[in-house]
């Protein structure tokens, strides 16, 4: 089928090409189309003479319907969450995934999601089981805490915590702890949507544990400490040691929930890691539950964490929202994956990658630029890394990475796999910081297709 063809010479260009326009029927049956489901066609043309409609109206030429038709084909038959080559050196950059995982915790998810499993299942007993039992050995030894249950996000593990143990009652919480994360998520919102009260105790920059005991009352249900993550407090501050707090707590005859945000389970071989607390650190200082994220500093799957107390991990285990909020098949199998590599610490420094690259030297990732570079036929730059995912806000670790001319992001973007790079001072930058060895042959690649789009 042919279409009538444009002519820019008429002079009500608008209206006589609005006529010209072929039906729907008439455009899905175009022979560009032929192998598409007849769905799809219909869709696909639908959607294609709409925006020629709105073209024509604005005074543009359409171009060729068949071929925009089948592009809107293509597009919806392709997959929409896609691989990317992150080249932006933000190590756990929260737009692109967060942290990447380790081979072996694909391999458990691809083993689990591919076939049944004994999810809830008890294969000794031939009976039903729970899905909290296949991590929650993993995450005692750990960590040392008695007991430790696993929810779709650190937020719902917040969540949890607050409905099960102090619904309807107050919380105390330092005005400098009242944070924003991610997507303008508060922290006074998750205690509203709990159903508990907040208390706010000291001034935004200092708190001392006497605020909080001067603060707990009769309504008082637990104390709460929230780790400064994604920003930091700096000049005339204090903040109550988790040792000072936890015993104000105990005096109490109260629980302290420590959220950590983060998730540092291993000491970095660098000195990057040194001041974050691990769940394992909080809860030798006196915390009775610690919350912490699967897919930061731990380098896992998207999870929220809870361990401590076995009798308040039970009251969280059995409040109505946790099965809301729990984590699926594939979670688990993942988390259990990259939790195994942590029994065996420089295996798992090596194999999971947020860790590889906080603890690779300026040196390694130098060489691997100039490898790049050489490749693309770019220049070797310094410049500076960052952890990213609302961890370590003020950390930089050294970089380098491959400058290619400034008009090549664009293109790098719509490539595939997609290449995601840094613009900065009229150049496209590829900080090799976050590109793998493996990983630098498609870079290439994806730059000489850029090139030759550009």
């Amino acid at each position: 089928m042919t279409f009538k063809p444009w002519s820019r010479s008429v002079v009500d260009f608008s209206a006589v090409n609005l006529r010209d326009l072929p039906s729907v029927d008439e455009l899905a049956g175009h022979e560009l189309l032929r192998e598409a489901p007849r769905a799809l066609a219909v869709e696909a043309a639908r959607s294609a003479l709409a925006r020629a409609r709105e073209e024509i109206r604005a005074g543009h030429d359409p171009g060729d319907l068949g071929r925009r038709a089948l592009g809107e084909v293509e597009a919806a038959a392709s997959p929409h969450l896609r691989r990317v080559l992150n080249a932006t050196g933000v190590i756990v950059h929260t737009n692109l995934g967060r942290a990447p995982l380790a081979a072996s915790a694909l391999e458990r998810a691809v083993e689990v999601g591919g076939s049944y499993s004994n999810l809830e299942y008890d294969l000794r007993e031939g009976a039903r089981g729970s899905r909290q039992d296949h991590v929650a050995g993993l995450l005692r030894r750990l960590t040392g805490a008695e007991a430790a249950l696993v929810v779709n996000n650190n937020a719902a593990a917040v969540l949890l915590a607050l409905a099960a143990l102090a619904e309807g009652r107050e919380v105390l919480v330092s005005r400098g702890e009242l944070i924003e994360i991610g997507d303008g998520f508060r922290i006074p919102d998750v205690l509203e949507r709990s159903g508990a009260y907040l208390v706010e105790v000291g001034t935004t920059n200092r708190t001392r544990a006497a605020d909080y005991e001067r603060a707990v009352g009769s309504e008082t249900a637990l104390l709460l400490r929230v780790h400064q993550s994604n920003f930091r407090v700096v000049g005339f501050t204090e903040r109550p040691t988790t040792e000072a707090l936890a015993a104000v707590a105990r005096r109490a005859g109260l629980p302290l929930v420590d959220d950590l945000g983060s998730g540092v389970l291993l000491a970095s071989n660098t000195v990057l890691l040194a001041d974050e607390p691990s769940a394992r650190d909080s809860l030798s200082a006196g915390a009775d539950l610690v919350c912490f994220s699967g897919d930061k500093l731990l380098g896992g799957p998207q999870a929220g964490i809870v361990v401590g107390r076995a009798d308040l991990v039970e009251r969280l285990r059995r409040h109505p929202l946790q099965r809301a909020l729990r984590a699926d098949k594939l979670t688990l199998a993942a988390l259990e994956g990259t939790l195994a590599l942590y029994l065996e610490p420089e295996r798992a420094r090596l194999e999971i990658p947020v860790l590889r690259m906080l603890d690779e030297t300026a040196d390694a990732v130098r060489a691997r630029a100039e490898r790049l570079a050489a490749l693309v036929g770019g220049e070797t730059v310094e410049t500076v890394s960052r952890v990213g995912g609302g961890a370590l806000p003020l950390a930089e670790l050294p970089s380098f990475a491959v400058a290619v001319e400034e008009e090549l992001a664009v293109a790098l973007r719509a490539g595939d796999p997609a290449v995601v790079a840094i613009v900065r001072d009229g150049q496209t930058l590829l900080d090799c910081r976050t590109l793998a060895e493996a990983e630098l042959e498609e870079v290439a690649a994806a730059v000489a297709g850029a090139r030759s789009r550009a």
